[in-house]
């Protein structure tokens, strides 16, 4: 069995222990998974990175107040400004008098004066400093309120459909709102998307203008496996973390919102981390481009072509039965070129314990041009015998 791969993924899971195979070829029986733990949470989701398998959920798409956890949008979408080019991490950005007398958290950026991208970035994500973060929604959109669109239409592109945004840096306001679903969406899809930036959230430590200041989540220091996101807290929200940890290749999402405190807020996401370390397995299966298996084709300048699937291919199961995980392949019969890379010549059954979990189509790992017209021809004779 192929193992875990950072890689981007197929979002597949398995929902329910599944039950022995049949009783010529007996297995063990499938042990019950116990229930989440109670922890000190209005909210909470536990979500597996690779497969978006929801593990453990209190009321996760009920609207809740997101805090400084809004500042994970605001990076998301800082990060895209990186990548496109549009913004550059050595760039000075000058701090509007708006930025400067942000209330709350603070990175005490200087009225007037210039900060390059990076510092405020680390300002935003480590200080969780308000002035930083709407410098940096200032610097991309003009005003925060300008900003604030930008924010509710990339929530609506990855299908945050519970969230809405008024502000860069998640001060309360009656239509700012997201929700624990939501969040874990907006987490994946940093890690998914900008790996490359994604490091800035295990920074422990920043300072800038003589003042250091820590990292607000501690389990950067007690779990040496996490290595994100975020914290927040407001009086109304209370107290708030996404945290996302990597054990042997199995990367988790965990969210908290409005725990009764610093400390609960931690050992909530510590409890339901372990809880999905423990209880539950996610298995690459298919790696993309890989060949699965080869089919012929008639008609095509060549025979046969290798087909495989064109995303990478996990499934999350229950521990005791990462080991039973299955793959098959059916290919279709008679195919004749051309065949495009997208098309679908079979399919690819993933199963576990003698019971199928999903079917995925199976596409060529390559184009497949015509033959000439002589093996048009012969293949055509062939084709009425066949």
């Amino acid at each position: 069995m192929m193992r875990k791969s950072p890689a981007w993924l197929l979002c597949l899971a398995l929902v329910q222990p599944l039950a022995a195979v049949a009783a010529d070829a007996p297995a063990a029986p499938s042990v019950a998974i116990p229930s989440p733990p109670d922890v000190d949470a209005r909210a909470y989701i536990l979500v597996d990175f690779h497969t978006d398998k929801v593990l453990a959920a209190k009321d996760a798409t009920a609207r809740m107040e997101p805090a400084s956890l809004t500042k994970l949008m605001t990076s998301y979408i800082v990060f895209r400004e990186l990548a496109a080019g549009k913004l550059k991490l050595d760039e000075p950005v000058l701090v509007s008098e708006h930025a400067w007398r942000a209330e709350g958290s603070r990175t005490f950026i200087e009225l007037g004066k210039p900060v390059t991208v990076q510092d405020l970035i680390l300002g935003m994500i480590v200080q969780s400093g308000n002035d930083a973060t709407i410098a940096l929604a200032e610097k991309i959109a003009g005003t925060e309120e300008t900003f604030a669109q930008l924010m509710n239409s990339t929530a609506k592109s990855l299908g945050m459909v519970g969230s809405h945004f008024e502000n860069a840096s998640g001060l309360p306001s009656p239509q700012h709102y997201t929700t624990a679903r939501d969040l874990s969406l907006l987490a994946i899809a940093l890690i998914r998307d900008y790996p490359q930036y994604y490091k800035y959230f295990s920074v422990r430590e920043f300072e800038h203008n003589g003042i250091r200041q820590q990292n607000r989540n501690g389990l950067l220091e007690k779990d040496p496996t996490v290595d994100g996101l975020k914290t927040g807290h407001t009086e109304s929200a209370g107290f708030c973390l996404v945290t996302s940890s990597l054990r042997d290749g199995m990367r988790l999402v965990s969210v908290i919102l409005g725990s009764g405190s610093f400390k609960g807020r931690e050992n909530a996401s510590a409890a339901l981390l372990n809880y999905g370390f423990t209880f539950y397995d996610t298995e690459l299966v298919a790696r993309a481009g890989a060949k699965l298996a080869t089919t012929p084709v008639w008609k095509a300048d060549e025979p046969t072509v290798d087909v495989g699937v064109r995303k990478d291919v996990y499934v999350t199961v229950p521990r005791d039965q990462a080991k039973e995980v299955k793959t098959t392949v059916d290919l279709k019969p008679r195919l004749i070129a051309p065949l495009p890379v997208d098309a679908d010549v079979g399919a690819l059954h993933v199963s576990a314990a003698g019971h199928g979990i999903v079917e995925l189509p199976l596409h060529p790992l390559k184009e497949v041009p015509p033959g000439g017209w002589w093996r048009g021809l012969v293949d055509t004779v062939r084709l009425w015998f066949s």
